[in-house]
C-alpha cells in the first residue's frame, strides 16, 4: 500500500532512526547558517514561508481547476497541484526581488537595506552560478518544503493525530511549524557550499 497505510510497513526503528536524522541535519544546518550570517539563515527561513504562503493562497484560488487531482490526497487533502505550483512562483518572485533589491543596497540606492546585500542564499547562487541556477535551486527547495510537509503529514495521519502536538495552540505544534525546513535547510546548506 501507498501513503499513510505504506507507513507502519516501515520498521519502526528504522522510522525512529529517519526522524532523528532529519532533525539532528536540520540542527546541523542552523548552526551552520549561523555561521555564515544571520541574513543566509533569514534567506532560507523566507523561502521556506514564502512557499507556504503562496501555496495556501494559489491552492485557495486555483485549487483543481487546473489539475485533475490533489497532490496527495490520502496524506494531505488539501494540497493541490495548484498550490505547489503558486510555491514555486513566490519563492521566484522573491529571491528575483532579493536579489534586485540587494544589488541596489549596495549602489546606496536603498539606505538601510544592506541586510539584503549579506551573504544570502540568493545572492550567493546568483554570484556563484548566476540567475538560471540561483531559480533553479529556489524552485527545487520550495518543492523539498512541500516534501517535508508531506512527510510530517504521513506520520501524523499514520499515528491518527491531527497535531504534532499542543504546545503551540492553533499552530498545530513545534514540528508543524518546522517540517518544511527540515529537508530545506539542509539542501539550502549543500547548494551554499558548490
Amino acid at each position: 500500500h501507498n501513503g499513510v497505510l505504506g507507513w507502519p510497513r516501515i520498521p519502526k526503528m528504522l522510522r525512529l532512526l529517519g526522524g532523528l536524522a532529519a532533525l539532528w541535519l536540520a540542527w546541523l544546518a542552523v548552526a551552520q547558517a549561523r555561521v555564515i550570517g544571520v541574513p543566509f539563515l533569514l534567506s532560507v527561513l523566507l523561502l521556506v514561508w514564502m512557499a507556504d504562503i503562496f501555496a495556501y493562497f494559489a491552492g485557495r484560488t486555483f485549487g483543481g481547476r487546473f489539475s485533475k487531482g490533489k497532490l496527495a490526497p490520502s496524506i494531505s487533502p488539501g494540497k493541490s497541484w495548484e498550490g505547489v505550483w503558486g510555491g514555486m512562483a513566490g519563492v521566484v518572485l522573491l529571491s528575483l526581488a532579493w536579489v534586485a533589491l540587494g544589488g541596489l543596497s549596495t549602489a546606496g540606492s536603498i539606505s538601510g537595506a544592506g541586510f539584503l546585500a549579506g551573504q544570502t542564499l540568493y545572492s550567493g547562487l546568483s554570484q556563484r552560478h548566476g540567475i538560471a541556477i540561483m531559480l533553479l535551486a529556489v524552485v527545487f527547495l520550495a518543492a523539498m518544503s512541500v516534501v517535508g510537509d508531506l512527510v510530517e503529514s504521513l506520520v501524523k495521519r499514520s499515528a491518527g493525530v491531527k497535531d504534532s502536538s499542543g504546545l503551540l495552540p492553533g499552530h498545530g505544534g513545534v514540528l508543524d511549524r518546522i517540517d518544511a525546513l527540515l529537508p530545506t535547510l539542509p539542501l539550502a546548506m549543500m547548494l551554499a557550499t558548490l
